[in-house]
């Protein structure tokens, strides 16, 4: 009977503790997430640009994750469970890295995703927590040692051919749906229109205009097709402003962008949405994929 409560006791001290919750993976709220308030808003900041200035450049996307604790998971079971909820990384290129830090328990990661495997080996995230963070964690600098990791695997990361990333939404051919009747479009354009007519005379004022135009056109929406309508549109405005002020002198129709009097009216532009993967605009992972390559550490 001794023997058997034994074997009981020691099976139930085995048993894993499902008492205690899961850590919750934190929302993605940018590329440096702080559950500890260990990293001063300066430092948040700098490594932000520093990781957003990597996306731009290479596409690839590095996060940074501070958290008191895994308990009671182990910190690669943790780290994957965020990679796999965050995303991090471009779809189907999987060029994303995540570096986990759980700062009571004394651990860290950095999860790799498979596109970077190749370049950030196991050995090299190992040597990267061992040479570049732990160091400077050990002697209390944690924002120098996240500083100092990150941009080693920014170095490495550089390093890797990988696809050139896509130019930004609002640089895109078609990404700007052109509302001619866009009050915020119409008066800048009146305006200096108004003013070459004036100093040029209307055909050549006007067409100035539309060259002025076509020309801060292709600068913002990175096509010549619709720089070049653009142009043609403030060039028609600036000709026949007069007639067509005078033709609705006080309202438009439905759709047209404003309505009443003046500049008081409701306003809907006609640039449609977007979404962006800048921190103010709400950072977001790219649909990248994590197979558990990287390596963990502890100071």
């Amino acid at each position: 009977m001794n023997a058997a409560r034994a074997c009981i006791l020691a099976l139930v001290m085995c048993w894993p503790v499902k008492g205690a919750a899961d850590v919750a993976v934190p929302p993605l709220s940018g590329r440096v997430v702080d559950q500890t308030g260990t990293l001063s808003s300066g430092d948040i900041a700098s490594l932000t640009q520093t990781l957003k200035n990597l996306e731009a450049r290479k596409g690839s996307q590095v996060a940074v994750l501070i958290v008191p604790t895994t308990a009671p998971e182990t910190i690669e079971q943790y780290s994957i469970r965020v990679a796999e909820a965050w995303k991090i990384g471009r779809k189907k290129i999987d060029d994303g890295a995540l570096l986990v830090v759980a700062k009571n328990d004394r651990h860290l990661r950095i999860e790799v995703g498979y596109g970077l495997e190749g370049s950030l080996t196991d050995a090299t995230t190992k040597r990267i927590i061992d040479e570049d963070i732990a160091p400077k964690f050990k002697a209390g600098d944690f924002a120098g040692g996240i500083t100092a990791g990150v941009n080693r695997m920014i170095r490495v990361i550089d390093g890797e051919q990988l696809p050139a990333p896509e130019p930004p939404h609002w640089q895109s051919p078609g990404s700007f749906s052109i509302d001619p009747f866009n009050p915020f479009l119409i008066i800048p354009v009146l305006l200096l229109g108004g003013l070459m007519r004036s100093t040029m005379g209307r055909l050549i004022g006007s067409a100035a205009t539309g060259g002025l135009v076509t020309l801060v056109g292709w600068y913002l929406f990175g096509s010549l097709l619709a720089a070049v309508l653009a142009g043609v549109i403030a060039s028609v405005f600036v000709m026949f402003s007069d007639s067509i002020t005078s033709a609705a002198p006080g309202r438009r129709g439905r759709g047209g962008g404003w309505s009443g009097g003046g500049y008081g009216g409701s306003y809907s532009g006609g640039g449609g949405s977007s979404s962006s993967s800048s921190d103010s605009g709400g950072f977001s992972g790219g649909g990248g994929s994590f197979g558990g390559g990287g390596a963990s550490g502890s100071w």
